[in-house]
């Protein structure tokens, strides 16, 4: 298996100076180790194998994943997905053996070793080690119910992991944001609920994007910013939690806390001007939202944003995060914003 980063030339083509993947010609690859530890230990950490067995008086639990080293990623080139990794996982976990009476007679650790965990072999289990550090009589019993009930236990979160890296891993998201935004693109209608204009991305300095869009809505202007700057309504057109301060120099945060900001400037029905971030962005990182509303008849707004200072790839190494900032106004809330307060009616 090629490593990260070292594929066949042949097929990785040179970044063109523009940043544009025509037609996503060529490999796009994603570093899925970190979001892989992440995944694992979302899996695994603190996971319950055996509750106080109450024939054998015994616990088992996996405590954390200590460490997972190797390498792990993902190619796509127009839509398809390709898998690359070769991971090893330690994993530590925890025995407890009481009497009849719940008294704690011993308790012991433990290790369990997956030394090899590749893309050519998944369809395979691949090998799973458990040892213990006390090879006494109940540490013996425990580990014996470790590699009965444990062992099992974490195969199938391995067989999740190995499907979700088939699926995409970390860019599955971004993936199906990228469909919804090349169907949006070609759209130039000024029909109610469409955009006025495709979405512009214009590039400042390098690894940096402008997001532009125009949308239509029916309603008043002053009554499409009271939304924007309502936390209630916030919570009830995106299902999620949201803390949104009305005052010029407040914080903002929605969609629990995925999202943070600070209102730079406020001007009922005209403007909303933000410093504006995802959470998993590079720490520092910070990008300007500037929201202009407009009536250019009664009953109707037009709605223009300007999101500027969009980094093109995160902290994780996903490099669609414009196309997914994108359709997260687009989709997630401008149209829902129409769906649930009959704007686009």
């Amino acid at each position: 298996m090629a490593k990260f980063g070292e594929g066949d030339k042949r097929w990785i083509v040179a970044e063109r100076p523009d940043g544009t993947n025509v037609h996503n010609w060529h490999w796009v690859e994603t570093n899925c180790l970190e979001w892989s530890r992440t995944f694992f230990k979302n899996l695994l950490n603190n996971l319950t194998v055996i509750d106080g067995n109450a024939a054998e008086n015994i616990s088992v639990n996996i405590k954390k994943v200590e460490k997972l080293d190797g390498e792990a990623y993902v190619n796509v080139r127009k839509g398809k997905v390709i898998p690359g990794y070769e991971i090893s996982v330690r994993i530590a976990w925890e025995g407890v053996a009481r009497d009849s009476d719940g008294k704690v007679l011993n308790k012991v650790d433990g290790t369990v070793e997956i030394p090899y965990i590749s893309d050519e072999n998944a369809g395979e289990d691949p090998e799973v080690r458990v040892t213990v550090k006390d090879n006494g009589p109940v540490g013996r019993k425990l580990k014996d119910a470790m590699v009965e009930k444990g062992k099992p236990l974490i195969l199938e979160k391995v067989r999740v992991w190995v499907k979700s890296m088939a699926e995409g891993g970390p860019v599955k998201d971004n993936l199906e944001a990228k469909k919804v935004f090349l169907q949006q693109k070609s759209g130039c209608s000024l029909k109610n609920g469409e955009s006025l204009s495709a979405t512009e991305k214009e590039e400042g300095k390098e690894g940096i994007k402008t997001i532009n869009l125009t949308e239509r809505f029916n309603c008043r202007a002053k009554d499409l910013f009271e939304i924007l700057m309502d936390e209630n309504r916030w919570k009830a057109f995106t299902h999620s939690n949201a803390r949104i301060s009305k005052e010029v120099g407040g914080d903002f945060s929605i969609y629990d806390g995925s999202i943070t900001g600070t209102h730079l400037e406020l001007q009922e029905g005209k403007l909303i001007v933000q410093r504006w971030r995802f959470g998993s962005w590079h720490e520092g990182v910070q990008s300007m939202v500037r929201i202009v509303f407009e009536e250019p008849e009664a009953g109707v707004t037009v709605l223009k944003l300007t999101h500027s200072d969009v980094p093109a790839e995160d902290r994780f190494g996903n490099a669609t995060v414009v196309e997914n900032t994108e359709r997260g106004w687009r989709d997630l809330i401008f149209q829902r914003i129409r769906a649930v307060f009959g704007f686009g009616m």
